[in-house]
């Protein structure tokens, strides 16, 4: 290995670490808690080194984000490739989407609530964003109905998922109604 491979490498691995770090905090104490000092301090590396991987905070929330857009479409396709019906798919994804945003509070707000620099619905969205779309789109736009655009119903959908994610951790919604809500959305969204 050239001493150019190990020091790509060793930035990468350094790049995780600060990501992995920031990550922990943030769904230990919030991203209030988050601080470039603190991630310094908790890797044990300098400020100046952290700089080097990321220009600030707004930028590893960026990277939280798509770290968590990755494993949500993970956790969604898998959920949707062991049902057997469009249904059974359609409340699966449903099931997954929520139980991420449930486990996983602060890099869902890092991908949807806080600003990470990251361009959504454009041609400049990164492709971990695209992707989670993507998995949310498999399944969803074959359930769209006769003359509905499948990304505008998964739009919907997704923005329905969503509220119900940010409403029940708010406390506006009680969590114990969570499966009656999923079987309304399916049974009368989706229609299946």
């Amino acid at each position: 290995m050239s001493v150019q491979e190990r020091k790509e490498r060793e930035r990468a691995a350094r790049e995780r670490l600060i990501v992995a770090t920031a990550r922990e905090l943030a769904e230990q104490q919030g991203w209030d808690a988050v601080t470039t000092r603190r991630l310094a301090e908790r890797i044990e590396y300098s400020q100046p080194v952290l700089y080097s991987h990321f220009r600030g905070k707004r930028e590893i929330i960026g990277a939280v984000a798509l770290e968590g857009a990755a494993e949500m479409a993970a956790a969604v396709r898998a959920a949707a490739s062991s049902a057997n019906s469009p249904r059974e798919r359609v409340a699966a994804l449903a099931r997954a989407y929520l139980d991420f945003a449930e486990r996983n509070p602060a890099v869902y707000d890092a991908m949807f609530q806080l600003d990470g620099g990251l361009a959504f619905a454009q041609e400049g969205t990164p492709a971990p964003l695209k992707d989670a779309f993507a998995a949310l789109l498999e399944s969803l736009g074959e359930v769209a109905g006769d003359g509905v655009e499948p990304g505008l119903f998964t739009e919907v959908f997704w923005a329905s998922l969503h509220g119900l994610a940010t409403l029940t951790r708010a406390g506006r919604l009680p969590p114990e109604d969570t499966e009656p809500r999923v079987e309304l959305l399916v049974d009368r969204l989706a229609m299946v």
